[in-house]
């Protein structure tokens, strides 16, 4: 059979490898917990509805930068759902809430079914594998090391690292330069139109755009959405999709 007609796989990480669904809001049980810390009264339900409503205006501000940290992003969350509260969100309040979320997150994130197996396989059919993440390092390493991860990628590259955020080409042609391959050559994973799709396939790169049952990617609908080359559902149908075009 025939090699396939990529030398390289790239994944996004959150909803791609580990699993947005899976969280069921775990993470964000920080905002109840922040409500108290500032002092804030309000309905449980109102508090996350706020909270929805206010990141999704930060992903509508940051959308047309090609660089930002995601803790800046946010943190200008948080302060707008604080000041819809009436609450102050000073400097120590923010830095305690981005280190409560983190850490949740962290806890209680799980892969995609089908991960481990899929990367096993694409390695073994001698693809080499790296993660391109929207995310800062303090969130990506420590995940991928929990994850087991580590040890089946050739590469992995944060927006910090590479001072760009997706869709902006900067980043992906900085982890071709990583990876030391060609943007034709790669096959690239990911869950979010907007990001991933409308970032990779202009440079040359074949996308596959695989959505997560009951979970919506951050920053959807905040920027122009791409039309990938392929669909699929689960991770593990990548291995077929390998094969079919060997």
């Amino acid at each position: 059979m025939a090699p396939p007609p990529w030398t390289d796989v790239f994944f996004d990480f959150g909803g791609t490898l580990f699993s947005y669904a899976s969280l069921a809001g775990k993470p964000f049980q920080t905002i109840f917990r922040a409500a108290g810390r500032l002092g804030l009264e309000a309905d449980p339900t109102e508090l996350a509805r706020v909270f929805a409503v206010s990141s999704a205006e930060s992903w509508g501000r940051f959308a047309d930068r090609s660089y930002y940290l995601h803790k800046d992003l946010f943190q200008d969350g948080m302060r707008r759902w604080a000041e819809h509260f009436g609450g102050l969100a000073d400097e120590d309040f923010l830095e305690w809430f981005h280190e409560e979320q983190r850490l949740a997150l962290l806890e209680c994130f799980e892969l995609r079914q089908g991960c481990l197996e899929t990367l096993q396989g694409l390695r073994a059919r001698g693809l080499r594998l790296s993660i391109v993440s929207n995310i800062d390092d303090d969130y990506l390493h420590p995940m991928l090391e929990r994850a087991g991860l580590t040890d089946c990628l050739d590469h992995w590259t944060s927006s910090e690292e590479a001072r760009s955020c997706k869709p902006d080409p900067g980043f992906f042609q900085y982890a071709c330069r990583k990876a030391g391959c060609e943007p034709r050559a790669v096959l690239f994973v990911g869950d979010s139109r907007e990001h991933d799709i409308a970032g990779a396939r202009p440079l040359g790169m074949t996308t596959v755009l695989i959505p997560e049952a009951g979970a919506t990617p951050p920053g959807a609908g905040s920027s122009k959405a791409g039309d990938p080359h392929h669909v699929i559902s689960e991770l593990t149908q990548l291995l077929d999709l390998i094969e079919d075009a060997g």
